[in-house]
């Protein structure tokens, strides 16, 4: 059987949003309803979402502010407006922000489920060629579908852990990997057991890449990690 899609959704209407969560739960797909955008924020680092709907006109963090901060996190993850704001240059603000999809008030469920399902098909095609991706930075070469990191100096055979690590890091080249969304894509659990193990392969992973001095692999202190170097 197919994992379920994990659906973030933030709706400040209590009445609209449990009606939207029983629906997507009726639809097959898991979903975790959030009140406000800070408290979406909280739940995005610590869970393993594969799509995110949010209104726009939340308290505490609005849905505008609620997608930057998602997407510094995750390029990727395909992310639905679904709000009252029907003005040409909210629109525009949406995609810019790297909205997948802008769906205003009032809507039917079932156009909503359609346009969830689109985004999903094309983002599993995507995924799907991003899977047998090759990474190229400095002087190295990583194949992610065979777990190999080479240079001119050296190969390394990765481990499944190493391997996906690795990945996230590449896929967020010269920026922040945040560590609670590392370790809940990877391991799917923060605790502090997980978090010592992934600091060993963090250890291990700068071995891997001793060999360019271009690139490097440090800690940001209470953030999480981030590979540099120059992207080829």
């Amino acid at each position: 059987m197919d994992k379920k899609v994990n659906v973030l959704l933030a709706e400040d209407d209590k009445n609209l949003g449990s009606i939207l969560k029983s629906y997507l739960k009726a639809k097959g797909f898991e979903a975790t309803l959030c009140e406000n955008g800070k408290v979406a924020l909280d739940a995005f680092k610590k869970g393993n979402f594969d799509f995110a709907i949010l209104d726009i006109m939340m308290p505490v963090m609005d849905g505008f502010t609620l997608a930057k901060e998602i997407r510094k996190i995750d390029k990727k993850i395909p992310l639905l407006f679904l709000t009252a704001k029907t003005m040409q240059e909210d629109i525009i603000q949406g995609f810019e922000l790297g909205a997948d999809d802008y769906l205003t008030k009032p809507f039917s469920m079932e156009e909503l489920l359609l346009r969830i399902q689109a985004i999903l098909r094309r983002t599993e095609q995507a995924r799907k060629k991003h899977v047998n991706a090759i990474y190229h930075f400095g002087k190295y070469t990583f194949d992610f579908d065979r777990q190999l990191l080479k240079s001119d100096k050296a190969e390394n055979k990765l481990t499944s852990k190493e391997a996906d690590l690795l990945r996230l890091l590449c896929d967020n080249l010269n920026e922040v990997l945040d560590r609670s969304v590392a370790l809940n894509k990877i391991w799917n659990d923060d605790s502090y057991f997980n978090a010592r193990s992934m600091d060993v392969y963090i250890t291990k992973l700068r071995k891997f890449l001793k060999d360019d001095p271009e690139v490097e692999l440090i800690n940001v202190h209470g953030v999480g990690f981030k590979l540099i170097g120059p992207e080829k």
